[in-house]
């Protein structure tokens, strides 16, 4: 009986304080310019997806909204996935790709999960990357 308990005490200690990885780049950011939200869910094959759910009212181009802004190349920006194709590497997701709206453009991407729940977004073209650092949405609230 002593050792189950003594077993049970380890394995909640053991997981209780556990932190989010790299790779745990799942939940709800908000970008670093637009101040739009992108929820990163699971694409359904285990990687990460993202998906524009929430745009600054003031960002969008006058006579629109949220509702009805559209990208480069007339689709609609809320809904749309921005974030995908990544493959999982120790230090974080790499090989995916970032698609801005603004410019109806797509390139190199890799994310990964900072130790302070900030997201790393790395849009890159060739080895030359610009990096933005994404904070949770709730901790912006």
């Amino acid at each position: 009986m002593n050792r189950l308990l003594l077993s049970i005490a380890v394995a909640a200690f053991c997981t209780g304080g556990a932190q989010a990885g790299p790779l745990d780049v799942f939940g709800t950011f908000v970008t670093q310019k637009e101040g739009s939200h992108i929820r990163i869910s699971d694409c359904g094959d285990g990687t990460p997806c993202g998906v524009i759910v929430w745009i600054d009212p003031d960002s969008v181009s006058e006579g629109m909204t949220p509702e009805t802004a559209t990208d480069a190349k007339g689709d609609k920006i809320l809904g749309l996935t921005m974030l995908e194709g990544f493959k999982q590497k120790a230090s974080g997701w790499t090989g995916g790709t970032i698609y801005n709206p603004k410019e109806g453009k797509t390139y190199g991407s890799k994310i990964r999960l900072l130790e302070d729940g900030v997201l790393e977004v790395k849009g890159c073209i060739g080895p030359i990357c610009q990096t933005q650092l994404w904070p949770p949405a709730d901790a912006t609230s």
